[in-house]
């Protein structure tokens, strides 16, 4: 079955269904900018996701065979970006998982198991008229830049406005085109907060739609600023995983209308949907 016939989408297109199963995927190349490491990937048989969706990884060998047998369970990670048979993702070493991960070499294999969740919503009746503003923190560029290619494609106004702990960090900003950069350090672009850099933008110009990912403090930070402005937002948070399929409830984070599992519901949420981004676990 080709990828065209399994890109079946939901949600008013923000939802591509994954295929039954995980399956199996190769390495193509691994590229390092500063901290992280991107993986791309051929996958022949899976549909393309929708901007913001992400899939549950495992590599192939020695899953569950490292330091007190960890990891044992997959990892959720954003699509950074999607190619006809091929995918991306962004790896950190931060753990036994991420570690595994940011291992593999061309040829090995790789878990997948997605595209899963619910995407960013790119409606032209939403955009008309406004400029896309994405806002970006650590690893949480990672559905800004499929994101990104998407809204280039179709002519839209976009501004992406990117945050770093520091200059080895801001090297991932070159995967997004154009970016301003926030250091925490000020090694690199503006000594601040990437909020900083999106005040700045909404003072400037309010006809905008921003689109955000990142910890949770960020996320909280730019609720609270578009909501004081009337500005719509949109959030992809993150939250523990177990399943990736609305199976373990590992994932469940609150919102104004009653808790919600982020694989199924989420991760990209109305940013008027929330009291706050700061519930537990959540965010990259």
């Amino acid at each position: 079955m080709s990828a065209g016939a399994l890109a079946v989408t939901t949600d008013d297109g923000r939802r591509t269904l994954a295929p039954p199963g995980r399956r199996r995927v190769t390495v193509l190349a691994r590229q390092q900018f500063g901290a992280y490491a991107v993986l791309r990937c051929a996958d022949p048989g899976g549909p393309p996701p929708r901007p913001g969706q992400f899939a549950m990884l495992a590599t192939a060998e020695r899953w569950g065979g490292g330091d007190g047998e960890r990891p044992f369970l997959p990892r959720a990670f954003s699509v950074l970006r999607a190619r006809p048979g091929e995918l991306e993702f962004l790896l950190e070493d931060v753990g036994p998982g991420t570690a595994r991960l940011a291992e593999l070499e061309p040829g090995d294999g790789l878990w997948v198991l997605g595209p899963l969740g619910i995407g960013f919503s790119v409606a032209a009746s939403e955009l008309a008229g406004r400029r896309a503003l994405l806002v970006g923190g650590g690893v949480g560029i990672a559905p800004l830049a499929i994101l990104q290619d998407e809204l280039v494609a179709s002519d839209a106004a976009v501004t992406a406005l990117l945050g770093f702990r520091d200059g080895l960090h801001a090297a991932g900003a070159a995967l997004l085109r154009d970016a301003r950069i926030a250091t925490d350090d000020g090694s690199a672009g503006h000594a601040g907060l990437v909020t900083d850099l999106l005040t700045a933008e909404l003072d400037r110009d309010q006809a905008a739609i921003v689109y955000a990912c990142g910890p949770p403090p960020m996320l909280e930070a730019v609720r609270a600023l578009c909501a004081g402005r009337a500005v719509p937002a949109q959030l992809a948070l993150e939250s523990g995983m177990a399943c990736g399929f609305g199976a373990c409830f590992g994932c469940v984070v609150p919102t104004r209308s009653g808790y919600v599992r982020l694989c199924l519901d989420g991760p990209v949420l109305d940013a008027d949907r929330l009291e706050t981004a700061l519930t537990p676990g959540a965010g990259h």
